[in-house]
């Protein structure tokens, strides 16, 4: 996912003058997402407006990710350009700073500023709350490289949500209550960029919760690299997971929808469970990645499950959830991977059938057990097999979509659609679903009835 979003300061940050804009561009996962508002609201408040150009704007952000292949690279890349254009502004007399934010700027640190000496401040995922005193370090000529993990909370130091004008607008948000892994898969980098799983206290996500919604925000998608391992002490001591956290959300008046995402298997206890039977604004749609249905490659990649411990917790599940889509994560080619791996990932898929799924090669990465084993695949036969797992996968994700026509559902509306009078909403199962419907506003929940289905979205009529 790209998604691009900005914000402004002015002379001095907190001081008096003319108005900077900033162009922040968005990498990878909802996390960024989430982490790109919050910066746009730490530097609204020292007087930046945002902006959808990049030309107009007076300092650019790189949110960055670091999971897909050669994710430095790009970064890189943009740099060049970037560096260009600072050129020519300051040939011009005009202010253009660069800051490099993210998972790429937590790995790379102080070799981002070696390899491009125009950028101006690095931040990591960490310590993005001390992005507006770094601009002012910056200001003062000294390149700003802060990606130690934070001691202090960082979203204590973070601006009040519901005082911004971009949740005001929107009836969805996200809100990250989890961050870090200690799972250490072998392929995976998140531990290394994102630190060891913490967890938000219980008052501060339910305070931040009732502000979005108090601000007009309908739908909340929890976050959390391993969501479903967030934790907290309750008030008379004992343990709550997030299957407490999701009944103590669900009280909040004026909230219609709780999702969240991402899950690890590991971690969906039987609390969680309970919350999918129980809660009617959990929505019947899960992301539990799985990434392979081979029982060597999963002890390889360290997912500390097997095939038929991952296909009974389903069977778990959807007895207490029976309307309830699976969304997954897949891996080909991991390295070792035979053909006989692969077709017991293709069994997987067939036994347990997905809505959606994500799916991709395996890619090395540096400082990652993955990289240093023996046996890599060949590209082609990643390639090769790649293409037959994503026709399955589609092949599923189509007779989903076409199971739900004639169904009517409760759809909350998010945003106008293309055409006059249409209105897009998602449906429980987070496909898009367009519907011509008059009288009615964006955060009202309709009745629909699906009347059919498009490459990437529903269509319905008012029921």
């Amino acid at each position: 996912m790209n998604q691009n979003s900005a914000v402004s300061p002015e002379t001095e940050l907190g001081q008096p003058g003319p108005s900077r804009k900033v162009f922040i561009k968005t990498y990878g996962c909802q996390m960024n997402v989430y982490d790109s508002g919050r910066m746009s609201e730490a530097l609204a408040g020292e007087g930046y407006v945002a902006t959808d150009d990049m030309q107009e704007a007076d300092l650019v952000l790189l949110n960055t990710c670091h999971i897909r292949e050669k994710a430095a690279e790009k970064v890189y890349s943009a740099l060049g350009r970037l560096r260009d254009m600072k050129n020519e502004r300051q040939a011009e007399g005009r202010e253009f700073m660069i800051g490099v934010t993210g998972c790429v700027a937590q790995a790379e640190g102080e070799e981002i500023i070696r390899r491009a000496p125009s950028v101006d401040v690095v931040i990591g995922p960490q310590t993005y709350h001390r992005l507006p005193e770094a601009l002012k370090r910056a200001r003062s000529g000294q390149s700003v490289v802060d990606t130690e993990y934070a001691v202090e909370d960082k979203f204590e130091h973070l601006p009040d949500q519901s005082k911004t004008a971009s949740t005001k607008r929107n009836v969805t948000a996200f809100l990250t209550v989890q961050e870090g892994c200690d799972k250490f898969c072998t392929f995976c980098v998140v531990p290394y960029t994102r630190g060891s799983e913490i967890s938000r206290s219980l008052e501060q996500i339910v305070r931040e919760a009732e502000k979005l919604v108090s601000a007009g925000v309908r739908e909340l998608t929890l976050l959390g690299q391993n969501v479903n391992a967030w934790h907290a002490e309750g008030e008379t001591g004992e343990q709550l997971g997030l299957g407490d956290l999701l009944y103590r959300l669900s009280d909040i008046p004026g909230l219609k929808r709780l999702r969240y995402t991402t899950s690890h298997p590991r971690d969906m206890d039987d609390r969680l469970i309970e919350a999918h039977r129980d809660l009617d604004m959990l929505m019947p749609y899960l992301h539990l990645p799985v990434q392979s249905g081979s029982d060597r490659i999963l002890k390889a990649m360290n997912r500390r499950h097997k095939a038929a411990d991952y296909i009974a917790l389903v069977e778990r599940i959807r007895a207490a959830r029976p309307d309830i889509a699976l969304s997954g994560d897949f891996i080909v080619g991991f390295p070792g991977e035979t053909e006989e791996d692969f077709q017991a990932t293709l069994r997987l898929v067939e036994t347990v059938g997905y809505a959606q799924a994500f799916s991709f090669k395996y890619s090395s990465r540096p400082g990652t057990p993955g990289a240093d084993m023996p046996d890599h695949v060949p590209d082609e036969v990643k390639a090769e097999r790649l293409a037959r797992l994503q026709e399955l996968l589609l092949s599923q994700q189509h007779a989903f979509a076409r199971s739900c026509v004639g169904k009517t559902i409760d759809l909350l509306l998010e945003k106008p659609g293309r055409l006059p009078g249409q209105l897009i909403g998602r449906s429980p199962w987070l496909q898009s679903v367009n519907v011509d419907a008059k009288d009615v506003e964006i955060g009202d929940t309709i009745k629909v009835r699906i009347t059919g289905t498009g490459p990437n979205s529903l269509f319905a009529e008012v029921a």
